[in-house]
């Protein structure tokens, strides 16, 4: 009985079944990115923006910058699309433009 199993689990066929298994999962996991990176042309548009817009002796400088990027890009992101976008994208492209804003300023 043990030798049968073992013989069974040691078979061409589950073990392309496994394999076949593996390769979903690696490809729904690599599949799954944040929300902004589809955004991200306009992320970058609006931290240029916001960098022109905000001058550099401004009070709390970096969240003005972020708030007025995130208002640029909610703005192109919703004319575009033609709807409003929720609660939790707002959040995702907000923390987008952190990100490329780091990015771009290595």
């Amino acid at each position: 009985m043990e030798q049968t199993i073992i013989d069974i689990l040691n078979s061409p066929a589950v073990s392309v079944a496994i394999a076949s298994f593996v390769i979903y999962l690696l490809n729904r996991l690599y599949a799954k990115k944040p929300a902004w990176k589809k955004y991200e042309g306009t992320v970058i548009g609006a931290i240029k923006f916001a960098e022109k817009t905000i001058p550099d002796n401004a009070e709390n400088k970096s969240i003005k910058r972020l708030d007025a990027a995130l208002k640029y890009a909610l703005t192109i992101i919703e004319d575009r699309e033609q709807r409003i976008t929720t609660a939790q994208e707002k959040i995702d492209i907000a923390e987008g433009i952190q990100i490329v804003h780091d990015r771009l300023e290595s």
